[in-house]
């Protein structure tokens, strides 16, 4: 059975749709992502979906029930895990579980016979008894995801769980993850890191301007929509380049003008391969490796970066690579 359904879903303020018609399922047990750049809904879309946020028209079912008119019904099966930590800086560790459990209705001794596994599940142990104020961020971090599982949910529902995380706190966060799901616990995360979304995720559907554009497994969606072999030129490198770029006209010229420099090789674009300026990066991308690089190094020298596409990729030429706020 999904875990969530949604069909037309749909929230206007006023005469603005911030979500638009959205059709969405998530299996029991997966680890779906909902991505976005700021503003393209998925923020809302996940506040809909856990009954936060009435939707202006539209169906949602969430573990069965539907949403918003049984979400309290639905929350006692589901743990929510917030951008931002609100801990109680009052309390100890333990005293945060306990009187979060209280507000799923858990007896004290009901929390505290969960305690020590809950503890260990967010490696607190010998914090236990700690105020919050000594925690580290990655420690509160691992405290708030505890805490969303002190009612045992079917359901966890996690909105940007690494932000603001050093790598070594980050790869924490994530085996914790990996463990909930191997629980076969359903999460729902938005998350501004690709690379979470690509390791983490069964699937990922990716919103712009209130709509899901695309929506299936991150190798899937690197596969229908990216060449799958990128190189990479940073800094001065990327600098000098892209400044011929500029003084003549556009990149088309420039790749003209620097074909067969050497070597009598064709432009880059004429030879199937797309290249994008990205601030002080430039992308090229290709289909196939040996002959994106053989023909790169005899353009260019050394110095370049390879790489495999990503989900980020996918995830820019499908929003775009304009900035908002």
């Amino acid at each position: 059975m999904a875990a969530v359904t949604a069909r037309g879903l749909t929230r206007t303020y006023g005469t603005t749709t911030v979500v638009d018609g959205i059709d969405l399922t998530i299996e029991a047990g997966e680890c779906f992502a909902l991505l976005g750049p700021n503003g393209a809904g998925k923020t809302t879309t996940l506040r809909m979906l856990l009954g936060l946020t009435p939707p202006s028209s539209g169906e949602v079912t969430v573990l069965g029930e539907p949403i918003p008119k049984r979400a309290r019904a639905m929350r006692e099966r589901a743990g929510i895990v917030p951008q931002f930590d609100n801990l109680d800086p009052d309390f100890s560790v333990r005293e945060n579980l306990i009187t979060y459990g209280a507000y799923y209705g858990a007896r004290r001794k009901a929390v505290e016979a969960r305690m020590d596994s809950l503890l260990a599940f967010a490696e607190l142990t010998e914090r236990a008894d700690d105020p919050i104020q000594g925690l580290s961020g990655g420690m509160k971090r691992r405290l708030t995801l505890a805490r969303a599982l002190v009612n045992d949910p079917e359901l966890l529902a996690l909105d940007e769980p690494s932000t603001g995380l050093d790598p070594q706190a980050r790869q924490h966060i994530w085996e914790r993850m990996h463990t909930l799901r191997r629980q076969g616990r359903t999460l729902l995360l938005t998350t501004h890191y690709m690379e979470e979304a690509e390791r983490l995720c069964d699937r990922a559907a990716i919103i712009d301007h209130g709509r899901i554009v695309a929506c299936d497994s991150p190798a899937a969606l690197i596969a229908a929509h990216i060449e799958p072999h990128v190189v990479e030129l940073r800094g001065d490198q990327a600098m000098q380049w892209m400044g011929r770029m500029n003084a003549a006209g556009d990149i088309d010229a420039e790749v003209r003008g620097h074909a067969g420099v050497g070597s009598g090789l064709e432009p880059l674009t004429a030879a199937g391969f797309r290249v994008e300026p990205v601030g002080e990066t430039v992308l090229i991308y290709g289909a196939d490796r040996d002959a994106l690089i053989q023909r790169i190094e005899a353009l260019i020298g050394p110095g370049y970066l390879y790489r495999p596409a990503s989900l980020e990729d996918v995830f820019l030429r499908l929003t775009g690579r304009e900035l908002r706020d």
